[in-house]
């Protein structure tokens, strides 16, 4: 199958990222790195049909959703990557075979086989560093008001994955830097609903955190992600569920004396 490539970029085509609440006054940045199924028109949607693309391989369902209603409750800017994971996965380095799949859970990626570096490197230039540049531009405006901001990131999973159950809830993912996840495990497991809470469950922030790593991890701002499990995000209700429980924790833990330091980890 050929799949044409040069251009990816213009003014029909879904931009690298979308910014939403510029104007939030809270310290804090959120991001949501599988927040579309989008993919350029000269791609082809990559050999697939718009059912694949709208499963989980192509993005994370309702994470879009849930970012802007923290958005809103929380008074935060957020950024949001404008393109499927697909195309290139904004949290995954630069060159792991991952970042531009040829599979994901048993289903063959045709646009993304045999992809010459030349190719590779135009869809990283075009998708993946800009988005990762307007967070950088972002925490660097939020710092210039004087405290060092929190980066919270959004992601949901499939319930099920290589044909194994995932029974949690929600995963909390971080790798050295505790600040924000231990007291938000500790809340989440307070809950009366009995959450099924994953520390570094069903990914590990030590394996998959390449955008909290970057713009956190080595520059000791707090940072945290959450994992929701994609059958408690697929309805408005669901959603606000979640909107309401992770705004309600997130703004007291916001505010604790050793959130808005320069810690290295």
């Amino acid at each position: 199958m050929k799949i044409l490539q040069m251009g990816l970029l213009n003014l029909t085509e879904p931009y690298p990222f979308k910014t939403i609440n510029k104007n939030g006054r809270a310290p804090v940045l959120l991001i949501c790195d599988h927040a579309s199924k989008a993919v350029p028109s000269n791609l082809n949607n990559l050999g697939l049909d718009q059912n694949s693309l709208a499963k989980h391989i192509g993005w994370d369902i309702g994470a879009a959703k849930i970012t802007h209603g923290l958005s809103n409750s929380l008074d935060a800017v957020a950024v949001l990557a404008g393109f499927s994971r697909l195309v290139v996965d904004t949290n995954r380095h630069p060159g792991n075979p991952n970042s531009i799949p040829e599979a994901s859970d048993g289903i063959i990626i045709p646009g993304n086989k045999g992809l010459s570096e030349a190719l590779k490197t135009l869809r990283m230039k075009e998708y993946f560093w800009p988005y990762h540049q307007k967070i950088s531009d972002e925490i660097s405006r939020l710092w210039s008001r004087g405290k060092p901001p929190v980066l919270f990131s959004v992601h949901t999973f499939t319930p099920s994955m290589n044909g194994e159950d995932r029974p949690w809830h929600i995963g909390v993912l971080w790798n050295r830097d505790p600040r924000i996840a231990k007291p938000l495990i500790i809340n989440l497991r307070k809950h009366p609903d009995n959450l099924i809470i994953g520390d570094n469950f069903p990914y590990s922030g030590s394996q998959f955190a390449y955008s909290l790593d970057v713009h956190a991890g080595t520059t000791g701002l707090s940072h945290c992600a959450v994992e929701i499990r994609q059958d408690l995000t697929n309805t408005d209700e669901k959603v606000s569920y979640w909107v309401n429980l992770l705004s309600d924790t997130m703004s007291k833990i916001i505010k604790r004396s050793n959130i808005h330091l320069v810690e290295i980890h």
